[in-house]
């Protein structure tokens, strides 16, 4: 396949590489005038999780355009949150008839997180990989796992060419059946973390506080009530944030999920992204539904932006 990845940010880097082994044609559009800067090759050090655990460690050559040909099998969106209703604007016209993956966090129901682009030309996903990007070096990695969403009405032949893809590089598929669910549900769950992260002053700073993780699920409870009232179902991830107790749930994340040396936790450590945008955004969902939020609320205080609520 042929496949355009739309920036050349951590998570398309990482599954570009990936899917260059397995024998596929990737290229990346980049805004104008960052094919100049961002050059041609970028360092990588990033560990690949789908056969054991190994350590990937060289300079790769990447291909960047500065326009969208209309000559791919598929384009592959994963970008900020923030930066997600821009580029679906800019591909409802440039992606033309391409089918898109759309590899992303989303906190506003699906219909409207893509207009204009059609419902039918678009399936999600969210992928199993973290890490950082810092003076063109990529650190971080990738599991074996990802998440695609059960095929629509419509849009099973997208999902069988996507199934197809992520098969071929050796990815395993798990099936979300209600995918707008567990998007609202994940991207909560990182406004719970990344209130913890404003506390702590940075990703990696938040696995040297043996309260951290205890805290994130503190966060999570007060944000149940948000969630019910979008309508959001209750999958795995709120389960296993609201039901355990905070002081255990610190302790399964610390000695299990994010234990020294786990993939989890390399990746929380070479995390330098800004924290804040999730919890302005669940925030100020609250605020409109009449529903108080003093924990996060209290996360942002002094931040830019508790001024845009």
């Amino acid at each position: 396949m042929k496949i355009l990845f739309f920036g050349r940010g951590l998570i398309s880097t990482q599954y570009a590489w990936a899917f260059e082994q397995a024998g596929h044609t990737v290229e990346f559009y980049v805004r104008k005038g960052r094919k100049e800067t961002l050059g041609s090759r970028i360092a990588l050090e990033m560990w690949d999780a789908r056969k054991g655990k190994k350590l990937i460690k060289e300079s790769w050559n990447v291909k960047l355009h500065e326009e969208i040909l209309p000559d791919y099998d598929l384009i592959i969106v994963s970008v900020n949150t923030e930066q997600l209703p821009q580029a679906a604007q800019f591909l409802s016209t440039a992606a033309g008839n391409t089918p898109i993956l759309l590899f992303n966090n989303i906190w506003q129901d699906l219909k409207s997180s893509i207009a204009p682009l059609p419902m039918n030309n678009v399936v999600f996903g969210f992928p199993g990989a973290g890490g950082g990007i810092a003076d063109n070096k990529l650190r971080g990695g990738f599991m074996k796992m990802v998440f695609l969403e059960k095929p629509r009405p419509g849009t099973e032949l997208i999902n069988n060419k996507v199934k197809g893809l992520f098969e071929s590089a050796h990815f395993k598929i798990s099936w979300i059946k209600d995918m707008q669910s567990w998007l609202w549900n994940h991207f909560a769950m990182n406004a719970a973390m990344e209130a913890e992260v404003l506390k702590r002053g940075s990703f990696p700073a938040i696995m040297n506080h043996r309260d951290s993780f205890a805290n994130v699920g503190k966060h999570m409870r007060e944000m149940v009530p948000v969630l019910k009232a979008r309508g959001a179902k209750s999958d795995m991830i709120l389960l296993l944030l609201t039901k355990i107790p905070p002081v255990l749930l610190g302790i399964l994340f610390n000695k299990v999920i994010f234990a020294k040396g786990s993939l989890p936790r390399l990746f929380m450590e070479y995390n330098n992204s800004k924290a804040g945008f999730a919890v302005r955004e669940v925030v100020r969902e609250a605020k409109k539904a009449g529903i108080p939020l003093p924990r996060l609320t209290r996360a942002i205080e002094n931040t830019e932006y508790a001024k845009e609520i």
